[in-house]
């Protein structure tokens, strides 16, 4: 018997017989499953039997089992207890054996800071106990935002930084355009203005009739006291009222607040579909996808969902319905009633009008994972076709499976910021995304200069990586240890020649392609060669170019408009050369927001009067 094999044969005969979390590691130390167990001797030993492993219908413990060469484990008080350990620990080591909600901590939430005595109305990945209220999560930032600026109009609340004291000269333009009712001017009260935000709460809550009925009675009240602009603001709320709830479908003639869960697998993908109902009305829906379900029973892909879910959800209901019974319902129910602090059921409906939701569900589940795996294997043969195509194209010797693509931002010279983003396979690898905060280039825009200092810190980090790798003990970095195959600077000869030359003082021309990128015409750059490579048009080739290079500008601006900020410079508006109080007074008369600027077509910001289309183009382009 090896000695691993013998490490783990103590541990089993010494794992105690109490309630606990098991944590299972491989030969490198990573963890890779988490498990909680009323019992730990017997469940963990149950894992090591002959007959359960030989026996096993599942590939996947199997695999578990052969790489398993420690394990660990969390003695506790209870079972929901050990519930608790277990949630936590598969959202810290997210192990590949677990079931696990793909990217769970980074959807979207919509924040009401209630805590406030103006509450704002922002969006936000993180959930904090600083008594705001959360509404969500939601898997789609663009949802996220349509639905904010459609409830900004039914629901005018602040977005600005004033000290609100309702003794301000003036209001902002947004009092103007009537997406704030401007308490700092003391066009509301503090109260009149908690009462507005309590009913956009109430809306996102599914209580959208009281909120319709309370607006509707406040706005005969002020037509009868001859307040006409006031109605009028009341008049335009509802509207916009109408026109979300237009969207909403009642499913039930009780006022009920219940999740509909259904969930569609196909090989190694399963798909989770969810329906939020609240007072009777479908108010929204969201799929998730799963990972670590491949061999996975159904029992346990909803557990896992369930508990992954429910751990970072804004909002319990009072009812989830499921399409199976699952084992922990019981100990499921008990902590999801200690976070909601009242009743919840998980119920699994076998007819009636809760059966039919569960059949719709999981329609709308398959629908969804048949969508999401036809774009994934259509993705896959692009991105293929792209890099041979860009491997022929640029002569190389195997397809660029690393590329790599700096670019640099600044406004007039302040706050430069360099961006490296890193494409893998032909897609985003954002892990390993950074930025560089110029320092050597201060008094003037200086696009070679700042190009320069980028791409010496990155290389000499690569060069730093490879000395690491000497030194007993030391991990290098790896998102400096790796080479790019392909390296694409924004710009044309001039930024391509500063490559060159950093490359040269590295000594690493040998070792990788390198290319400048003009914008005008997508041209390719290679050192040495007069005439650049044109990419055909429309091909997959150009198309990934094109996505790594705008990739790359969008992460450069985005990381110089947060250092822009920091150093206390105005607004985006204010920033661009040849837009002032009126021009700037026009477009947000016109468009709304900044955001709803830059959504906005090139043509439609050169028809806002005073614009025209060279200072449209040169809005477009900063923001």
């Amino acid at each position: 018997m090896s000695e691993a094999a013998l490490h783990i044969k103590e541990i089993l005969s010494n794992l105690p017989a109490r309630p606990g979390v098991y944590l299972m590691k491989n030969a490198q130390g990573e963890i890779i499953y988490v498990g909680k167990a009323v019992n730990l001797r017997n469940r963990v030993r149950s894992y090591f039997h002959k007959k359960v492993v030989e026996g096993s219908q599942y590939n996947k413990t199997i695999q578990l089992v052969q790489q398993v060469a420690d394990i660990e484990f969390i003695v506790v008080a209870s079972e929901l207890e050990a519930l608790l350990t277990e949630i936590n620990l598969i959202k810290a080591h997210q192990p590949r054996f677990n079931v696990r909600l793909k990217d769970d901590k980074h959807y979207p939430y919509i924040k009401v800071h209630w805590a406030n005595p103006y509450p704002k109305v922002t969006i936000t990945r993180r959930m904090v106990q600083d008594g705001s209220r959360y509404f969500g999560p939601y898997t789609s930032m663009t949802a996220v935002h349509q639905s904010v600026d459609a409830l900004r109009r039914a629901f005018p609340f602040l977005t600005c930084d004033r000290d609100i004291t309702g003794q301000d000269d003036r209001a902002c333009l947004y009092y103007d355009i009537k997406l704030c009712n401007a308490p700092c001017i003391g066009a509301a009260s503090r109260e009149e203005y908690r009462a507005t935000i309590q009913g956009l709460m109430d809306f996102l809550q599914g209580r959208s009739d009281t909120v319709v009925e309370t607006l509707q009675a406040q706005m005969q009240a002020a037509s009868e006291d001859m307040r006409y602009e006031q109605a009028a603001r009341l008049r335009d709320q509802l509207q916009a009222l109408e026109r979300i709830s237009e969207r909403q479908k009642v499913v039930s003639t009780l006022a009920t607040n219940q999740d509909v869960i259904a969930f569609a697998r196909e090989n190694s993908d399963a798909c989770v579909q969810i329906f939020f109902i609240r007072s009777g009305k479908i108010i929204g829906r969201d799929h998730y996808v799963l990972e670590g379900t491949a061999d996975e029973d159904t029992i346990t892909i909803m557990t896992g969902f369930l508990k992954q879910f429910y751990d970072q959800a804004a909002e319990i209901p009072d009812e989830v319905l499921l399409p199976h019974e699952i084992e922990e319902a019981e100990i499921i129910e008990s902590w999801l009633r200690n976070r909601r602090g009242q009743k919840v059921a998980l119920t699994v409906p076998r007819r009636g009008q809760k059966h039919d939701l569960i059949k719709l569900a999981t329609e709308n589940a398959t629908e969804t994972l048949a969508m999401l795996r036809a774009q994934w294997e259509a993705d896959t043969h692009k991105q293929e076709t792209a890099l041979q195509e860009i491997q022929k194209a640029l002569n190389m010797a195997a397809p660029p499976n690393r590329i790599e693509c700096f670019d640099i931002s600044n406004t007039q010279g302040t706050a430069i910021t360099a961006s490296r983003v890193v494409f893998a396979q032909g897609v985003p690898y954002k892990k390993e995304y950074r930025k560089f905060n110029i320092r050597t280039v201060t008094s003037r825009p200086d696009d070679y200069a700042s190009m320069r200092e980028a791409l010496s810190r990155r290389f000499r980090r690569w060069q730093d990586a490879q000395d690491a790798q000497d030194i007993p003990g030391q991990q290098p970095d790896p998102a400096w240890a790796v080479l790019p195959d392909l390296l694409i600077i924004d710009g044309g000869k001039g930024q391509l020649g500063v490559a060159v030359d950093v490359l040269e003082q590295f000594g690493l021309t040998d070792q990788l392609t390198v290319v400048g990128l003009a914008k005008q015409n997508e041209e390719l750059f290679l050192p040495g060669r007069r005439r650049p490579v044109l990419l055909p048009l429309r091909s997959q080739g150009l198309y990934l170019v094109q996505r790594v290079r705008d990739e790359a500008h969008r992460f450069a601006i985005t990381s110089h408009r947060k250092r822009r900020a920091k150093l206390g410079m105005a607004s985006q508006l204010d920033s661009i050369p040849g837009v002032g109080p009126a021009r700037r007074r026009a477009l947000l008369k016109t468009f709304g927001s900044v955001e709803g600027i830059r959504n906005a077509r090139e043509e439609d910001v050169a028809a806002v009067p005073g614009i025209g289309r060279q200072l449209a183009v040169v809005i477009k382009s900063e923001l």
